[in-house]
């Protein structure tokens, strides 16, 4: 199985444009013919494109060069040399495109068939023809082409998916996302079982369709990379409905939340407006009478409780995503 790739660099490189010619009239009885080098063609540009077939960069891994065709030499006889082929490089959804050298965004490539241009292919050179006038009949001088522009640039992926799940390690997200969805995550019992984000298509028979996102486990001090850091926080910034994963049978379930919280908003400040749920997993390990205990102590009526592995409170959880999917 190809290495899952988030974040990348690659250089581009835009096609040159072809050199215009020198050329001049040769035919019989018109020893003097006038100037007819044509124009060099364009370079071919460098695009960016996305393309849901893709779910990371894994393919973009192995050759990190891409250059688009250089144009045509100008010929006699006023022919134009042709156009450079241009190149399109696939990318998944969600993808950030970002120069850099300086830093700037390019581009965010957030829907399908997105795209964006990275690099300009080169200006063809004119032919000796073009310079010709009244005062100059017969130029013996051309154009080069222009280069086309080089540039390496970085592409972050950001997942698209409408819900992501957010928890401490084990804190059983994968197993969630099994039970609510089509995905078929790698699921064990020890921390950080989840090195790749798993996304996971659930398809209601309301007729809703939406996506649920596993993100590796937080940690704390996860907005300054520790754990799986960024590789995490990245990805839940697209969402729209946030579930922080508490495992029901941790001895204080509150700071856990408080935790979670609390890295979200160091690394974006935003990420606590949007809506959220507190989802008690495991709940099969403990009685009712514990499991109100434990509801009671984040003071909202934003607490659901389930057992993935079970299958108890699934339903109810995916009827609450559908009404805040409205």
């Amino acid at each position: 199985m190809p290495k899952f790739t988030d974040t990348i660099s690659i250089q581009v490189y835009a096609g040159h444009g072809g050199a215009g010619a020198v050329s001049f009239r040769r035919e019989k009885y018109i020893p003097k013919g006038g100037p007819d080098g044509g124009d060099g063609g364009k370079g071919g540009n460098v695009y960016l494109e996305s393309d849901r077939r893709y779910y990371n960069m894994s393919h973009l891994f192995k050759d990190r060069k891409y250059k688009a065709g250089k144009g045509g030499q100008g010929m006699g006889d006023n022919r134009h040399g042709g156009d450079g082929d241009d190149l399109t490089v696939k990318v998944p959804p969600g993808t950030q495109v970002i120069d850099k050298e300086s830093g700037a965004v390019i581009a965010d490539l957030v829907k399908e068939g997105d795209r964006c241009l990275v690099a300009q292919g080169g200006i063809g050179g004119k032919g000796n023809a073009f310079f010709k006038s009244s005062t100059h009949q017969a130029p013996r001088f051309s154009q080069k082409g222009m280069p086309g522009e080089e540039k390496e640039i970085t592409l972050n992926l950001k997942l698209i998916a409408d819900v992501g799940l957010v928890g401490l390690p084990n804190a059983g997200k994968s197993t969630l996302l099994s039970r609510a969805t089509n995905a078929k995550p790698k699921i064990g019992d020890y921390p950080f079982t989840t090195l790749i984000p798993n996304l996971g298509v659930v398809d209601r028979d309301n007729g809703k369709t939406y996506t649920i996102a596993d993100i590796p486990g937080i940690i704390e001090g996860a907005h300054k990379g520790h754990g799986l850091g960024l590789s995490f926080l990245r990805h839940i910034e697209r969402v729209s409905v946030i579930l922080f994963l508490i495992d029901a049978t941790e001895q204080d379930p509150l700071y856990n939340l408080q935790l979670l919280e609390s890295e979200l908003s160091t690394y974006n400040r935003d990420m606590l407006s949007r809506p959220s749920y507190i989802v008690l997993t495991k709940s099969d390990l403990l009685d009712n009478e514990e499991i109100a205990q434990k509801k009671s102590l984040f003071n909202t009526d934003h607490v659901v409780a389930l057992s993935s592995l079970q299958g108890q409170g699934v339903e109810n959880l995916l009827e609450i995503l559908d009404s805040l999917m409205e």
